[in-house]
């Protein structure tokens, strides 16, 4: 019998594949293509405390194998999943994975308590409630005037001491690739008692329109995202997992199941897919199909077997 499970602070997956935040709203639409229900999670699109219009102008550009966004973290705000979205989670048979973002540190903690009171209710009543909440430390900090909480260990470290305090909800922290040290800052989170790191959030990019000789995004830089960066987001896993002895969450484009393997050998304890679910709308179900046949087909029994080989 093949084992594709894997384990991360007590929540359950069936398999390694997660949907990555951004890319797959709350699954309801993917839902019609195949039963979103055998993936091994999903992590909703990102939260802010109150609802976000989103960017003015263009939002996403292709480029040369990957996406460039500039969305701007559009969603309905943290009460507005709770009583809209989370219902329909309820129906699903997989880990449920909220990721919470901020622009102050009162927004985070506030979004956490918040999650975190909803989850208590739930589980008194015996529903189905949140598993995880997947820290996202890439936002603006508006008051470090535009640094983002992920570069920055000392302002990260802030975050995550006052979130943790804020939820006792598995907490798993995304990391950006521009961090001064994505090491050592996977290092403060894990002494900060956070249960996971996920890595690696987009890597800022540019499209400049030669014709109207201005960028094609408002806020003239954008996220890139694809299998574009896949070779740096192997290496970042590699580098943290080697450094830390929480699970480590791997990202960055994963589009065939010999990219799942290589973050896995790279240490990866699951992997979330994005872009890929813009190219292909069966993307998790075929990902879950053909991780089971490579498995099969290379003698694999458990990826336990294989988990940080290299």
């Amino acid at each position: 019998m093949i084992n594709t499970t894997a384990t991360i602070a007590g929540v359950k997956f069936k398999n390694p594949i997660v949907m990555a935040s951004g890319t797959f709203g709350f699954g309801r639409e993917y839902g019609k293509f195949y039963d979103v229900s055998m993936l091994g999670g999903i992590s909703g699109k990102g939260l802010t405390l109150n609802p976000k219009a989103g960017n003015p102008g263009v939002r996403v550009y292709e480029t040369a194998s990957g996406l460039l966004n500039s969305v701007g973290l559009e969603n309905p705000g943290v009460e507005a999943f709770l009583a809209k979205e989370l219902p329909y989670w309820e129906t699903l048979d997989t880990a449920r994975i909220v990721n919470l973002g901020g622009n102050t540190l009162q927004d985070y903690v506030r979004g956490a308590e918040l999650i975190q009171e909803d989850a208590n209710a739930r589980k008194a009543s015996g529903r189905k409630a949140v598993d995880m909440i997947e820290l996202n430390i890439s936002c603006p900090n508006v008051k470090e005037g535009g640094i983002a909480f992920g570069v920055k260990t000392v302002a990260a470290k802030e975050v995550v001491r006052a979130v943790r305090k804020a939820t006792k909800l598995p907490l798993a922290v995304k990391l950006s690739p521009n961090a001064e040290d994505i090491a050592e800052m996977a290092q403060m989170c894990e002494a900060e008692g956070a249960d996971a790191v996920s890595l690696i959030n987009t890597i800022s990019g540019m499209k400049i329109d030669v014709r109207r000789r201005r960028s094609v995004f408002n806020n003239l830089y954008a996220g890139l995202s694809g299998p574009a960066i896949k070779p740096i987001a192997l290496r970042m896993v590699h580098q943290v997992a080697t450094r830390v002895s929480i699970p480590v969450i791997g990202m960055g484009g994963i589009t065939s199941a010999t990219d799942v393997i290589e973050f896995i050998m790279a240490g990866a304890t699951v992997v979330q897919v994005g872009t890929y679910n813009f190219m292909n709308l069966r993307a998790g179900s075929e990902l879950v199909e053909q991780l089971q046949q490579f498995m099969l087909e290379e003698n694999i029994m458990s990826l336990g077997e294989i988990r940080g080989i290299v």
